[in-house]
């Protein structure tokens, strides 16, 4: 998916217009929550994403969502990771 069509679609679930997150290479976040939902575009890099057990490689294109207070951590790949992130309270 490229940038026009993931503002496309989250103007069409009702998210706010997204922002950009860098994260560190071969950085991580342990297990967490957020007070929100996301919706986010990986547009360099990668990032995985454990939950419950289940992990899953996201790179450039992928859209990855996580549910409101969802338990999960986080590891980006060795040149980091950017992406669109769009937070539905």
């Amino acid at each position: 998916m490229n940038t026009t069509q993931f503002i496309k679609l989250l103007q069409q679930e009702g998210y706010p217009d997204p922002v950009e997150v860098k994260q560190v290479p071969n950085g991580s976040l342990g297990e967490h929550t957020h007070p929100f939902a996301v919706k986010a575009l990986v547009i360099d890099g990668s990032i995985d994403i454990t939950i419950q057990g289940n992990r899953k490689t996201y790179s450039i294109g992928d859209v990855f969502e996580l549910g409101f207070e969802e338990l999960h951590s986080e590891s980006y790949g060795p040149t980091g990771v950017i992406y669109l992130a769009s937070r539905n309270h």
